[in-house]
């Protein structure tokens, strides 16, 4: 199957091309967000094939996975066929409903009333809170490439992963940094410090911060570090939670969203309550016995909810059956 997608969400697609198919990614000369072409920090197999913007409409496409509402427009125009119409298409929602008028949980989807495409949430939590208006939906949770079990917790740390803290502000935690770094050292990854908003109180020297690390060696790193902090409060189930659960680390996580689904009680601490946030963290930094117990449940429980089979499986299931109209 030839199936035409953006590079959108690079650990989400990490796992989405490693199936059995031709995936075609648009490439702009100046790879803009719509035509970013392969990862530069993921590695992605061969099957994974640039094709330039004005070449996309003489290939023969068979599917075409759309991440973003104007999606619809960019695939129509670049192939000269209407997704859902001429040729088939699946829509992935990876985001919770976005604020606006109306609010959550009155949100309408931007593909919500019509027939002609599924919409494939990432989480029963999108799928529950999104107002589709009897467009058809499904639930595909989230697949990782299992980067194996690297755990040590030979650094006292706490690690936390946060891109774009300042616009994301509340809804990643960025807030919650200052009471983290209270209890210990925190290593933040996908920022720089001075990224941070100036009026957030962080203990000097506590807080260091890594940018733009390949993801083999962020693992790596991560895998360093005692604990892995959970911190959004607004997100639909951040795949880097679950990567930390794969490495095998205990993990301590805000209460919202899929989190508390997506980890049992017995991998680490899910909570609403700042102090206790805090505590949890404060229990894995100084006992490594109890840090390495609940890393290898996290594990075991990610490896079984969470693998890159079940996922593929579940993704050709769906790819099958729309390919096939139904």
């Amino acid at each position: 199957m030839r199936i035409l997608l953006w590079h959108v969400h690079g650990s989400w697609t990490t796992s989405f091309v490693q199936g059995g198919h031709d995936y075609l990614l648009p490439v702009a000369p100046e790879r803009d967000a719509d035509g970013l072409g392969r990862a530069r920090t993921w590695d992605w197999p061969t099957n994974v094939r640039e094709v330039p913007v004005a070449e996309l409409r003489h290939c023969d496409v068979d599917l075409v996975v759309l991440q973003r509402p104007h999606e619809l427009e960019l695939a129509e125009r670049w192939l000269g066929r209407r997704p859902g119409r001429d040729v088939p298409a699946v829509y992935v929602e990876h985001n919770t409903p976005l604020r606006g008028r109306p609010d959550v949980p009155d949100t309408r989807h931007p593909l919500s009333g019509q027939d002609e495409i599924l919409i494939a949430h990432v989480t029963g939590f999108n799928d529950l809170f999104w107002d589709c208006d009897g467009a058809r939906t499904t639930v595909i949770n989230h697949g990782i490439v299992d980067p194996g079990h690297r755990w040590t917790g030979e650094l006292p740390h706490a690690a936390v992963v946060i891109n774009d803290p300042v616009r994301r502000g509340r809804s990643v935690g960025t807030d919650l940094l200052p009471g983290l770094c209270e209890v210990g050292p925190l290593d933040v990854f996908g920022m720089r410090v001075d990224q941070l908003p100036r009026a957030l109180p962080v203990p000097e020297g506590r807080l260091t911060a890594y940018e733009d690390l390949p993801q083999d060696r962020m693992h790596d790193e991560l895998a360093r570090r005692r604990v892995y902090v959970h911190t959004s409060r607004w997100t639909s189930l951040g795949l880097s939670l679950l990567e930390a659960m794969h490495l095998g680390m205990p993990v301590v996580v805000v209460g919202a969203t899929e989190a508390p689904v997506a980890v049992p009680p017995w991998a680490g601490v899910v909570t609403t309550r700042r102090d206790e946030l805090a505590a949890a963290v404060g229990r894995f930094l100084i006992d490594l016995d109890l840090a390495a117990e609940a890393g290898d449940a996290a594990r075991q429980h990610a490896l079984k909810h969470y693998g890159l089979k079940r996922f593929l499986d579940d993704w050709d299931r769906v790819l099958t059956s729309t390919l096939a109209g139904r």
